[in-house]
Parts: C-alpha cells; structure tokens; sequence
C-alpha cells in the first residue's frame, strides 16, 4: 500500500478524476476513491473536504446545496477542473514514469 507521504499531493487530482464520473457529494467523493483504488484508499473527511474547498476556491468545481431529507452539498467538475484533470494526468503519466525508470533500474 503507498504510504500517506506519497498520497500527500495527489488528493486533488484523484477528487478531480472521480467527479469527472459526474457530480457527487463528499461522501460519495470519498467512496468512489474508495471503490476505485479497491478498498485500498479510504480518505477521511478531514482530508477531503478542505480539498474540495481549495478546488472550489480554485473554479475548478463548482458546489451546490441540494436539499431534500437531509442538505448536502453536491460538487461537480467545471470547464476549467477538467482542464486541470487532463494536466494532472499527463504530469502524473510523465511522472510515474521517470519514478520507475529510476526505481527499475539495474544496480551498478
């Protein structure tokens, strides 16, 4: 399992690919990483939903109120979110990568 160190970072993104599925409450930002990753992630709130603060201050998701039983707030990926999710991609892409060339390499 990857350590939290090596998630640190890459929380926006994975926020930013599972409401590229389509809007979602937190919770249901959360279980979508969850089922996604295969259990592995399970991120708590304290996480997410600062993170889904930044990413709304940012205009990359845009949050509304949706009532009906209990309030929630329902987040979904603006223009510029996914912009942002198809930089995040090619960056993470490029990124892991160089990681495994360095890491695969031959001793010597």
């Amino acid at each position: 399992m990857a350590s939290p160190d090596a998630l640190r970072g890459h929380v926006d993104a994975m926020l930013l690919a599972v409401l590229s599925a389509g809007p979602v409450h937190g919770y249901g930002a959360v279980e979508r990483i969850r089922e996604r990753s295969g259990g592995v992630l399970d991120f708590p709130s304290g996480t997410v939903y600062p993170a889904l603060k930044r990413l709304e201050r940012r205009g990359l998701i845009e949050g509304e109120w949706e009532t009906g039983g209990r309030s929630k707030r329902v987040y979904r990926l603006t223009s510029a979110g996914l912009a942002a999710l198809e930089t995040e991609r090619s960056d993470w892409t490029t990124t892991a990568s160089l990681i495994t060339s360095v890491l695969g390499a031959a001793r010597g």
